[in-house]
């Protein structure tokens, strides 16, 4: 498992499910526990960490403002998940680029983060 601090773990968990595409792994509301995973990751989660922590929340908007993404996301089409995610509403710094390492593209998830697709 992994993990990344969102501002808000539950309407993270909606919109990393009905937009970005994860399933479901584990929903407890009343423990602000949420975890999400990608259909074919074979059982590793993504926990959407609660912010609420001094710490955390400083290291989250340190990382935002900086321009960071908070986490690399692999995807099999960069441009095509681009063109969804961009139709969906979501901001992202700019269309998708290639260099030597790949394709990639880095988006605001809305829950205070910089996720970068990338596709070897």
């Amino acid at each position: 498992m992994c993990s990344i601090h969102v501002t808000d773990p539950a309407s993270a968990f909606d919109f990393y499910t009905s937009v970005l595409g994860f399933d479901s792994l584990l929903a407890m509301p009343e423990a602000n526990l949420f975890i999400v995973t990608t259909p074919d990751s074979g059982g590793v989660g993504l926990l959407l960490e609660p912010s609420d922590n001094p710490v955390a929340e400083a290291y989250r908007r340190g990382v935002y403002d900086a321009g960071l993404p908070a986490i690399v996301l692999g995807s099999p089409d960069v441009v095509g998940d681009y063109e969804r995610l961009r139709d969906a509403g979501l901001e992202f710094r700019g269309e998708p680029v290639e260099d030597p390492s790949g394709m990639s593209a880095v988006f605001d998830d809305r829950h205070g983060n910089w996720i970068q697709l990338h596709q070897d």
